[in-house]
């Protein structure tokens, strides 16, 4: 095999665990809440992670320090990794993970309601606004599905609800985050000439980690989440799941990421957005006692749709975009 078709593999490879691996998170997510109570899931998860993370790139020999950029670093993992990450794990408690997947999904909608910068852009165009449309109207029929649903009582009901609504909040806290790390990133560069300042993606990464681990483990805490936690009582299930998540959620996942962005386009990567939905669903359909109705469906279908919509903007600049516009243009044409 020479290096060109090494590398295809790997592209290859690097894909199916960005498509499958996180899309699968949610399911094991569930999983895990069978011996790890929230909080506690989420301490053991972030805390091992970033500590191999951080060691990682102790011996790779990357600067691990730099006082600015690691407060940047934590206040972004606070909003991404804590808050968002803490809304599903607890939500999972509720509702099932497709349906906490196909509201992740849906944090789309909030990118483009928040990044004013872009406002102008953004709300000039047709299917910008026509995605926000439907993303919100694929999560209102995620509501209704739950509101409406006679498998339940009505406290349980209630409790799904709030579980959505929290779903909802994690979802703006992670595009505040996003958007906070990107203009962040955005004023550095303009404002020094001195790329060698930065850290490694890995390095602020593993300082994202650590932030959500502590504070994970502060609540647990706070809560006495402890003091009903007994080793004994996780069965191997949970612990397999926990191993999962940590190293092939947290680590492997997002290490294949970061690297297909640096050798494939940004855009090409994105499309993971519309598999790990469809991943986490399948999984809950097929390896849970979780009823997966049509109107779950048709939510996630319409807030995929959304997103492609509210993308249209860069999809119709790729080649392969126009290539099929000029296909479609030259049908329309011949006949």
């Amino acid at each position: 095999m020479n290096a060109g078709q090494s590398n295809k593999m790997l592209i290859i490879l690097a894909y199916f665990v960005v498509y499958v691996v996180w899309g699968s998170t949610y399911f094991f997510i569930g999983k895990a809440l069978h011996s790890f109570s929230p909080f506690i899931l989420g301490s053991f998860r972030f805390i091992v992670a970033s500590t191999i993370l951080m060691t990682y790139c102790y011996f790779k020999g990357y600067k691990l320090w730099d006082k600015q950029i690691v407060k940047q670093a934590m206040i972004t993992g606070f909003m991404l990794l804590f808050i968002d990450m803490a809304g599903i794990i607890w939500s999972e408690q509720f509702l099932s993970s497709g349906i906490v997947a196909i509201m992740a999904a849906s944090a789309a909608i909030w990118f483009v309601v928040f990044d004013k910068p872009k406002w102008k852009q953004n709300f000039s165009s047709l299917p910008t606004i026509l995605g926000v449309v439907f993303g919100f109207l694929g999560v209102l029929m995620l509501f209704y599905e739950q509101i409406s649903s006679t498998r339940v009582n009505p406290e349980q009901q209630l409790m799904n609800t709030i579980a959505l609504v929290v779903l909802v909040l994690c979802s703006i806290a992670w595009t505040l985050g996003s958007l906070y790390s990107k203009y962040v990133s955005d004023k550095q560069k303009q404002e020094t000439h001195e790329p060698k300042k930065d850290l490694h993606i890995m390095v602020k990464t593993a300082w994202q980690m650590v932030t959500a681990g502590i504070m994970f483990n502060f609540i647990a805490v706070t809560k006495g989440e402890y003091a009903d936690f007994y080793f004994s009582n996780v069965s191997l299930e949970g612990w397999l799941s926990m191993a999962y998540l940590t190293t092939f959620g947290s680590i492997l996942a997002f290490g294949s990421y970061v690297w297909l962005l640096q050798v494939r386009p940004a855009l090409e990567v994105s499309t993971y957005a519309y598999v790990n939905p469809i991943v986490a669903v399948a999984l809950s359909y097929f390896f849970s006692d979780d009823l997966v109705t049509h109107l779950q469906i048709y939510g996630l279908v319409v807030i995929l749709f959304s997103v492609l919509l509210m993308n249209w903007n860069l999809y119709k600049n790729t080649k392969i975009c126009q290539k099929i516009i000029h296909f479609i243009s030259g049908n329309r044409l011949a006949h």
